[in-house]
């Protein structure tokens, strides 16, 4: 009997561990549901407190009434003992009697509604608060489990994620060397180009302001400003003519 009732504890803490494992599990979906629940609860409370609210201010118009009534009723029955007639006075006096006492038993009621109605509307306005808390705390939560999520995820294959990654990093390296050896390449192909076809001298007599064509500004001006010197045609016959002067003479 022993071993029975051992089994059968041990089938119980099983089937908690169990219920235990799915509540965990689907903790958050509870928890979302148990806000919908409180705010479908909070929803018929307001619609409690507004029927209470109403009930109450019909009172207080049914008190104000009685009261107003024995107002009007008193004036008459004074009117009715000056005129002497009494019985008249009597029966005006026993209705403001009964509206008195209908007074006397619901204004205590009208406050007692008015107090109900405080508590409630404190009791609300604090459960709003706490949902809107719990909300906030809920999408918290919830952040929380997808980051950790994440986190379980990468470390579970941390070994094999370690491997990808490193594989890509030398792949990415072996692209980067390709690509400078390929550019170096091409450099290389464009100096021995110009070295044979002389562009590379060029190039330097050009910076130089050496090569043909070359000219700055300041060049250009002093061209420009340079006075003119006569050409071989022009000193020929410069020449002639001071001999044929002198011949004249």
């Amino acid at each position: 009997m022993a071993i029975w009732s051992k089994l059968f504890t041990l089938g119980r803490a099983g089937a908690h561990e169990a219920g235990a494992a799915v509540v965990d599990a689907n903790a958050l979906r509870i928890l979302d549901q148990e806000i919908r629940d409180a705010d479908k609860a909070q929803g018929k409370a307001r619609d409690d407190l507004a029927g209470l609210v109403a009930r109450r201010r019909i009172l207080e118009t049914e008190v104000e009434s009685f009261r107003a009534q024995a107002t009007k009723y008193e004036a008459s029955a004074r009117i009715a003992v000056e005129k002497g007639n009494m019985d008249l006075a009597r029966q005006v006096a026993q209705r403001i009697a009964d509206l008195e006492q209908d007074i006397a038993l619901k204004s205590p009621q009208v406050e007692d509604m008015r107090a109900a109605e405080e508590q409630i509307h404190t009791a609300v306005a604090q459960t709003d608060r706490k949902i809107e808390q719990l909300r906030r705390e809920v999408e918290v939560v919830k952040v929380n489990e997808s980051v950790q999520k994440a986190q379980a995820s990468v470390a579970s294959g941390s070994m094999g994620a370690g491997n990808k990654l490193g594989s890509a990093a030398d792949s990415l390296a072996r692209i980067r060397e390709r690509q400078a050896i390929r550019g170096e390449r091409i450099k290389a192909a464009g100096e021995l180009e110009d070295r044979r076809t002389g562009a590379d001298l060029d190039e330097k007599l050009r910076l130089a302001g050496i090569g043909p064509g070359q000219s700055s500004a300041d060049d250009v001006l002093a061209r420009l400003t340079a006075p003119k010197t006569p050409e071989l045609g022009q000193t020929l016959q410069i020449g002639q003519r001071d001999d044929s002067k002198t011949s004249d003479s």
